[in-house]
């Protein structure tokens, strides 16, 4: 019967969250390199050590915004016998490489800074300078809410990463600003200040973006969304409770398994029915989940439930595995 997924409006499918992603990374590119192209030509004019590290730092973002396009029409592809799983793996491995840039960035703008310091430059056009630092903080700025807003709604890290090292740009073209108004109070150094500070403020944002990018390739989770899922898992009539739900991004996109219990008199058919409507009020519940797998298990006193699971347990745990093979050994006695 027809229905809407209605829970959340980040509830979508991996098409839509996909397309929507390109879409936001291409619009990002194009703002990002209308910011870089001004800044570059006044660079160019003025010898501004804090506005090259604020325009380097603009063309890295361009730089891995292909890969991340990239990385999207790769997790798009169906999954294969090779790759069971899909490819949406792409997207955080990009993340990586956005993280590799930004830092490459980092070194070369603390570098500059250090020679500028110990030779300063004489810097003209100011007032040039100025204008650029205030343009580059606006259009960083819609960049970032555009890309950390889209990012959310289709649950990308790579693209919010990518959004906040736009955000990161806004507060340097800032500090560009701030450089500039020093040397006009007679500090000739300011500037090549700036620079460094600049180099901090995006170190910072580095750090906080690689943690987010590293959880997800050790398929770390927010536990609120597990919490989540549980609880919408064990209010589904029929369900006795809830043993394990485990869930993992994968790209912008998450899998998920969970092992509910069920009566133990009730027939494939009607514990089957149960475990369809506990994936289907789990797909219309939580943001972003492609697909979970459900696991029955009779709902017995401890003992039976030992038993049940004693072909299993014994690749589980050392105390399981030495009373299988005490097991074991007995029946064989006995043979003999």
């Amino acid at each position: 019967m027809p229905h809407s997924h209605d829970a959340s409006s980040a509830i979508q499918t991996a098409e839509e969250s996909s397309g929507q992603g390109i879409r936001t990374a291409w619009i990002g590119l194009a703002g990002m390199m209308a910011t870089a192209a001004l800044q570059i030509v006044i660079v160019a004019v003025s010898g501004s050590i804090g506005l090259l590290a604020d325009t380097l730092h603009n063309l890295g973002h361009a730089v891995t915004t292909i890969p991340l396009v990239i990385a999207f029409k790769i997790g798009q592809r169906k999954a294969s016998k090779g790759y069971s799983y899909g490819y949406r793996r792409a997207e955080d491995l990009v993340g990586v490489l956005i993280s590799l840039v930004i830092a490459a960035s980092v070194v070369l703008i603390v570098v500059e800074s250090i020679d500028a310091l110990i030779n300063p430059r004489p810097l003209s056009n100011l007032g040039w300078v100025f204008a650029a630092g205030i343009v580059g903080a606006l259009g960083n700025e819609i960049v970032a809410v555009y890309r950390i807003r889209t990012g959310r709604k289709i649950g990308s890290a790579a693209l919010i990463a990518e959004g906040q090292h736009a955000r990161a740009d806004g507060l340097t073209s800032i500090a560009v600003v701030v450089g500039v108004v020093g040397v006009w109070l007679g500090f000739p150094r300011a500037d090549a200040i700036v620079g460094l500070l600049i180099a901090a403020a995006i170190f910072g944002i580095l750090l906080s973006s690689m943690k987010s990018i590293g959880q997800r390739l050790m398929d770390g989770i927010d536990p609120k969304i597990i919490d989540a899922m549980t609880s919408v898992a064990g209010a589904v009539s029929g369900v006795q409770a809830v043993d394990r739900v485990r869930a993992r991004w994968s790209g912008h996109r998450i899998e998920a398994d969970a092992t509910i219990r069920v009566a133990p008199e009730l027939n494939v058919l009607d514990a089957h029915q149960i475990a369809e409507e506990v994936e289907h009020e789990l797909l219309h519940q939580t943001p972003h989940l492609e697909s979970v797998v459900i696991h029955l298990h009779p709902l017995v006193p401890a003992i039976r439930d030992e038993e049940l699971h004693e072909l299993t347990a014994h690749h589980r745990s050392p105390e399981a595995r030495e009373a299988y093979n005490a097991k074991l050994a007995a029946s064989a006695a006995q043979s003999d």
